[in-house]
């Protein structure tokens, strides 16, 4: 019966519960929406690499070789030896390893130095491989192969010459060795986007004229010459590493880090991600609390639609009370009301939400390589939709209980 009324009531007054309602929705598809992209954030930023057991550098900090190696971001404080990348390499324990060479760029993006295998054992978002938008790997050695992002911003095709930079922030560039596109690489939205790959011995051919860090002065060996060198590298930036069985990781980090020809860091990358995310975090929980404002907010709003109802309905609730409803009654009418309201808005804030995804999902992760998942609610998300319920019902107590103390007279006295 109570709740026949509650419908009938909210119904009378489609108008104003309907803004309401649109309030609450809305506020829940912003809450919920914010939750879906901090997930999908932090999904995308641990799946930034994938597969890969070790990554191994000179020794410095987690953060800072995770930093450096994967997002492109600072320098390395010392190099590798090639002996020492030897000797990794030879171990038994390993199934692969990608030796990676930073130090320079071309217009703002880095460069890096690796070899074939990058391109087979690089792994990211649970295990996805790289794919070629146009052209292919490297198969001379001065081809490039860009990210999508280097491609797009600078308006690069295949078969385009591109000049390296010596350093990150240099105005020297190695014009006597230019490369050339090969392969542009689809988007993968991890730092690879943003990356000018060359082959290992590229990075020692442009750098035969030079000597600590300087252009030896008169010095310009032709490329033909450079091609019939010597070009093994000297020293390595980083190093992915896969190990054969799971089981042998911890034990190679330990010889790794006790290694005793120089002193070499490796990292889970997966512990030095949650590090990172760590610091980074208390953006998302900012976003979070504004987030869970705007539902205050509609909350408040609905209880203040209550109050400015109440006046208007004095002479109903009075004729209840006439028909023999108690008090208790009246405010459960009033609560419940209440709560049907911030259910049908939490319905509709999920409904909201999961259209936006379907719209939008393919287009953030195109442009952003962000993928939020399409996924019924969890329980954290179900547990949130109760919440906001509950919430509506507990701020319709104020109103309800100014209510429940009108009196059957004040309500008759009322003029029409």
């Amino acid at each position: 019966m109570i709740l026949r009324l509650a419908i009938g009531s909210l119904f009378a007054r489609m108008l104003t519960v309907g803004m309401t309602v649109l309030a609450i929705g809305l506020s829940v598809a912003l809450f919920l929406g914010v939750e879906k992209v901090r997930t999908g954030a932090k999904a995308s930023f641990a799946d930034t690499i994938s597969g890969t057991d070790l990554i191994v550098g000179a020794r410095s900090g987690s953060v800072q070789l995770l930093l450096y190696s994967v997002f492109r971001i600072g320098n390395a404080s010392n190099n590798v030896t090639w002996e020492s990348y030897q000797d990794l390499a030879n171990r038994p324990e390993l199934d692969w390893i990608v030796p990676i060479s930073l130090g320079d760029s071309h217009r703002q993006f880095r460069v890096m130095g690796t070899n074939a295998a990058f391109f087979e054992h690089y792994k990211y978002r649970r295990g996805r491989s790289l794919h070629f938008a146009s052209g292919f790997a490297i198969d001379d050695l001065f081809d490039a192969v860009i990210g999508y992002d280097v491609a797009e911003n600078l308006k690069y095709e295949v078969g385009d010459p591109i000049v390296v930079a010596h350093g990150l922030a240099s105005f020297t560039e190695h014009k006597d060795q230019p490369f050339r596109i090969s392969g542009i690489l689809e988007k993968t939205g991890t730092p690879v986007d943003r990356t000018v790959i060359v082959s290992m011995e590229a990075i020692e051919a442009i750098h035969v004229d030079w000597q600590r860090g300087a252009k030896i002065p008169g010095q310009a060996t032709s490329v033909n010459a450079i091609r019939l060198m010597d070009l093994t590298p000297k020293a390595v930036t980083a190093a992915l590493v896969g190990v054969k069985s799971p089981l042998q990781t911890f034990a190679l980090q330990r010889a790794i880090n006790e290694y005793s020809e120089e002193p070499l860091l490796a990292i889970l990358p997966g512990v030095a991600l949650q590090e990172l995310w760590q610091i980074v975090g208390i953006a998302e929980s900012a976003l979070l609390a504004v987030s869970a404002m705007v539902i205050v907010t509609a909350l408040l709003g609905l209880m203040a639609t209550i109050f400015s109802s109440l006046n208007e309905r004095r002479r109903e609730m009075a004729i209840f009370r006439a028909m023999g409803a108690s008090p208790i009654s009246i405010l459960g009418l009033l609560v419940l009301e209440a709560a049907l309201t911030a259910a049908v808005g939490a319905l509709l804030g999920v409904g909201v939400l999961y259209v936006g995804l379907f719209i939008s999902q393919p287009i953030i992760d195109r442009e952003f390589g962000l993928f939020l998942a399409i996924e019924a609610p969890v329980l954290r998300e179900i547990l949130v939709l109760l919440a906001v319920v509950v919430a509506g019902a507990i701020v319709s107590l104020i109103p309800a209980l100014r209510a429940y103390r009108l009196s059957l007279a004040d309500g008759m006295m009322v003029k029409i």
